[in-house]
């Protein structure tokens, strides 16, 4: 998904940025929320991986939601009272209108009154109920192929999909995710990863392992 950055917007330094997700909301506070939304709406990244587990494992620095583009403004419509930020690029826009979110797919939800973030929400590419992967726009699923639930209904990404984010720049929390995820994966989940990694990163780290059953 190729993005065409908007004008200005600012630079946060990593001290900052830690300190103001500090009070990042947990999956059941969104799913609260968002009770009742009609759009395909999903836990992604960390916390994504944690709900397949069922239980927390880490400490994680912000919550991820995946929701399609065109269903964002019925999920911006559920908080009225915070600020929805756009950003891309190590740059924030605060309070973002068209031109901003037109030119990203990372969107942070900010309380005003005291300037922290709350959630991280991506607006993914889309058709229809077709959910379409920003990095290889060949690769689609329909949304209930790409999303399960906890048993208190919290719907999170599959984790073979987030695994498949992580893989591309991999951190040392990406890499301690896989490796204590990958146990618990099926074979039809493993072979599945294993295809979208040769398809989206040809030649990753993780395909070796993947191939040891």
């Amino acid at each position: 998904m190729t993005e065409s950055l908007p004008r200005g917007g600012a630079v946060l330094d990593a001290g900052e940025l830690e300190a103001r997700w500090a009070d990042a909301w947990r999956p059941e506070q969104i799913a609260e929320r968002l009770n009742g939304v009609s759009a395909p709406w999903c836990v992604a990244a960390g916390w994504a991986l944690d709900l397949f587990r069922g239980e927390q494992t880490r400490d994680h620095g912000d919550l991820e939601l995946a929701v399609p583009a065109a269903a964002f403004a019925e999920i911006r419509d559920r908080f009225p009272e915070y600020a929805f930020d756009a950003v891309g690029s190590g740059k924030v826009w605060a309070d973002a209108g068209a031109e901003e979110l037109a030119g990203t797919h990372q969107t942070w939800l900010r309380d005003p009154a005291s300037d922290q973030f709350l959630l991280d929400v991506f607006r993914e590419p889309h058709d229809g109920g077709t959910w379409i992967c920003r990095r290889d726009q060949s690769l689609r699923l329909p949304y209930d192929a790409i999303i399960e639930r906890t048993a208190d209904g919290i719907p999170y990404l599959i984790p073979e999909l987030v695994l498949l984010f992580k893989a591309k720049a991999t951190r040392p929390q990406d890499q301690a995710d896989f490796e204590g995820i990958l146990p618990l994966l099926s074979q039809a989940r493993r072979d599945a990863l294993s295809a979208w990694l040769t398809r989206v990163h040809p030649g990753h780290g993780w395909s070796a392992k993947l191939a040891v059953s």
